[in-house]
């Protein structure tokens, strides 16, 4: 019998070690949650080929600067905070809230020096940094979406090969959703509402819940350009609410985070009186937090894999009930540089010579 032994790289490749797809976006991009940047903590996060450095201030405001000091480039990511000042971890030359050096550590008249800031906003618990390919000012502010239920946000992150792109695409291609997820009986709302930097979609389905088979599951998706989903799903049967923010941030040409924060809330029973009620809701939010935030995690593990190794077609081939993903892809447009290069084309396989073939 033959042996085959060996160590070498199988199945796909993943879509890091491709040639870039598609530029980087513009708008806003999440690169931390809110509970990671207590006063006095300094954080350094990845964004589109470059560090941003991140600190707050005694009066809660955040600032994001770039990562090299103009004195003599050393990382201020790896610096202090002094009140709110942030300190190079070099020279201890100081950097005030408006980026302008206050002081060196010599004692002498601080020289004529500023570190640039990005616009930053925190909104829905999460810090997010304004990127724009020309380097203008941000051309749109982000929504405050509902928070639901009196539980805290859980959080998480992932990182991987691909697209920030597909992780948005998604909630237009309907068909992964029966075909990947399982998803059945599946309805659209209303058409999908392509509206400026934004888009609204709602869907009726049936889903698979242990122990008690498929029920009704009603969905609701506002996006916020290429970098922000909410998703708001309801099950009627069980009385269980989730709110979802799904935030995709570009960290290289083909790699990307994405970051989650997902809320959860019970209905009240609407015959108890209402002490009653809110106490039945409350515990039955506890007792539903955990399963639910780990089926939602299974759920969006789903598309990993995939994301991890598939490469931007363009144009698709696509077939009806794939949903709008043909105009959806239209409304990015908005969000890259007008000269963004085209999407290159896969190499051509190699036809040996003749001379090469082997029997």
């Amino acid at each position: 019998m033959t042996r085959v032994s060996g160590h070498f790289t199988q199945g796909p490749s993943p879509a890091s070690s491709l040639p870039p797809q598609l530029p980087y976006p513009d708008g806003w991009f999440a690169v931390a949650f809110t509970a990671e940047l207590p006063v006095g903590t300094v954080l350094t996060r990845p964004l589109q080929g470059e560090d941003v450095v991140l600190y707050r201030l005694r009066d809660g405001r955040i600032r994001a600067v770039r990562p090299h000091c103009p004195h003599l480039g050393a990382h201020l990511g790896r610096g202090t905070v002094e009140g709110d000042d942030l300190v190079c971890p070099f020279h201890r030359f100081a950097f005030g809230p408006d980026g302008t050096c206050t002081r060196t550590s010599y004692g002498t008249p601080p020289p004529a020096a500023t570190v640039t800031q990005h616009a930053v906003r925190e909104v829905n618990d999460t810090v997010f940094v304004w990127r724009h390919h020309a380097g203008r000012p941000p051309l749109w502010e982000l929504p405050e979406w509902h928070m639901l239920g009196e539980l805290p946000s859980h959080c998480d992150t992932w990182e991987m090969p691909g697209h920030a792109q597909d992780a948005v695409e998604n909630a237009v291609d309907f068909g992964h959703f029966t075909a990947l997820h399982r998803w059945n009986d599946s309805q659209q709302g209303v058409p999908v509402d392509f509206d400026g930097g934004a888009f609204r979609l709602s869907m009726r389905t049936r889903e698979r819940v242990p122990l008690l088979g498929e029920v009704d599951l009603e969905v609701d998706v506002e996006a916020c350009g290429l970098s922000r989903l909410h998703v708001c799903t309801r099950m009627p049967r069980m009385g269980l609410r989730t709110c979802a923010m799904i935030a995709p941030t570009m960290i290289a040409p083909s790699r990307f985070q994405l970051r989650q924060t997902i809320r959860i809330a019970a209905a009240e029973p609407a015959r108890l009186p209402a002490p009653l009620a809110r106490w039945v809701s409350r515990t039955g939010a506890r007792l539903l937090r955990g399963p639910a935030i780990r089926a939602n995690a299974a759920f969006v593990a789903e598309d990993f894999p995939i994301w991890d190794t598939k490469r931007y077609v363009s144009p698709p081939r696509l077939a009806q009930g794939d949903g709008p993903i043909g105009p959806f892809r239209r409304w990015t447009r908005q969000f890259y540089p007008p000269d963004a290069p085209a999407v290159p084309a896969p190499a051509p396989t190699p036809v040996p010579a003749e001379s090469e073939v082997t029997a």
